[in-house]
């Protein structure tokens, strides 16, 4: 084998132009599936962190009425909904997939929040203590959140950084005091993601769809929500599970759980709890992309066909330019297999060098148009290796033809040839 991959090599440096032609459309077709394949995997990641939010794997789950999400902002408090205790909270805890369940209350657009005469826009929140740990955030500043907080009812307040860039300016807003609903509450601490995200903007859309959460948000103890806001509330549920592909089925769980418990009459409600499944968005929109670019790579693959012929081609003349050779080894006693293996190994040999001149020529170009386009582009290893692979099977199977017709040469005719 060695020494047949040594003539295939010898045999592509004597005709260096005719095999860089010969191997061009498998370059062309390996370089275009590796771009293409690099963006598919790139565009997905962006899409899959920018909606679920780099990783953290929290289902939320809301009340609905009539299949709309029922916002408290401007709604009263829904006739025949329970509030959450702390016993169906454990049993989401015990739902398959689930590591830990935070309780929380929320206001999406408020009014009648200042820091002294600067009017708040962003969102509030009164959290439970288990909020921060399961959405990933760490205390910046100051301190969290203590049990104390809790259960004496203290005005204190949590704020991110996105409100202490917007509302203070910068400076440190522990210790100050901020106005909601003309109650007065401390702020204590500051908080932040521990790996910070930012969705990746391309796109007006992409603008509008995250401009909401650029403001920043405020935090509460969830005891307190009802100094500023009204009793007897329904909480929104906050799911951290395993990994992310439980994310859909855990919070599918969790709302019938939720349905089940919290509604009075669930047979006859218009209210119902429903998650809102970011990987299922993820995957549709992922779905889509995959759809269209799927067939780029059947019209890439074209080119691997139209290599694999010019391989063919080439190859079978090749037999024809070393008919002399073949019938003298056959004469001194080479056998059929021994040609046949000589001529697929050349041909083999020809096309994994075309298929790893095409993976590398592919890594550039996904590079060179990530950089153009301002795209991303995810390199996969299984796509390398798939390509060579493959390469190297059009090598055997469009040299099929030419290595036997080579292997079953007449040696007689073929020394007459010469």
């Amino acid at each position: 084998m060695i020494e047949n991959i040594r003539l295939a090599f010898q045999g592509i440096w004597s005709h260096k132009m005719r095999s860089v032609l010969t191997m061009l459309g498998i370059i062309i077709g390996i370089a275009a599936i590796i771009t293409i394949v690099s963006t598919i995997q790139g565009t997905n990641e962006q899409i899959k962190e920018n909606l679920i939010g780099a990783g953290n794997n929290v289902v939320t789950v809301n009340l609905n009425q009539s299949g709309y999400s029922y916002d408290m902002s401007w709604n009263p408090i829904p006739s025949g909904v329970r509030t959450i205790t702390e016993e169906t909270r454990q049993e989401l805890e015990q739902i398959d997939g689930v590591e830990k369940v935070s309780l929380y209350n929320s206001r999406n657009y408020v009014n009648m929040v200042y820091y002294l005469n600067a009017e708040y826009q962003g969102e509030i929140y009164g959290i439970d203590s288990n909020y921060l740990s399961v959405y990933g955030y760490q205390v910046k500043q100051g301190r969290g959140f203590t049990q104390r907080d809790y259960d004496q009812f203290r005005k204190v307040l949590l704020v991110d950084t996105n409100v202490v860039k917007n509302l203070f300016g910068g400076e440190s807003p522990v210790g100050k005091n901020m106005e909601i609903q003309s109650e007065v509450f401390t702020i204590v601490g500051v908080v932040a993601l521990s790996e910070e995200f930012a969705p990746t903007i391309n796109s007006l859309s992409d603008y509008h769809m995250y401009a909401n959460t650029s403001s920043g948000c405020i935090y509460m103890p969830i005891t307190t929500w009802p100094t500023a806001y009204q009793f007897d509330e329904p909480q929104n549920v906050a799911i951290k599970v395993k990994d992310t592909d439980t994310m859909t089925q855990a919070g599918k769980a969790a709302a019938d759980l939720l349905t089940d418990k919290q509604i009075q009459d669930p047979d006859n409600s218009e209210f119902d709890y429903r998650s809102q499944d970011m990987l299922e968005q993820a995957q549709k929109l992922q779905s889509m992309s995959k759809s269209t670019n799927t067939q780029l790579i059947w019209i890439a693959s074209i080119s691997l066909l139209v290599g694999g012929i010019g391989v063919m081609n080439i190859m079978l003349v090749s037999v024809t330019e070393r008919t002399s050779e073949i019938g003298l080894k056959k004469a001194i006693g080479a056998k059929k297999k021994r040609i046949l293996l000589q001529f697929l190994t050349e041909s083999a040999v020809l096309t994994s060098l075309g298929g790893l001149i095409g993976v590398i020529s592919g890594v550039i170009l996904a590079q060179v148009i990530s950089n153009i386009m301002q795209i991303p582009v995810s390199i996969s290893g299984v796509a390398i290796l798939v390509a060579v692979v493959f390469s190297t099977l059009i090598g055997v199977i469009f040299g099929m033809l030419p290595a036997y017709k080579a292997a079953n040469l007449n040696p007689i005719e073929a020394l007459r040839r010469d």
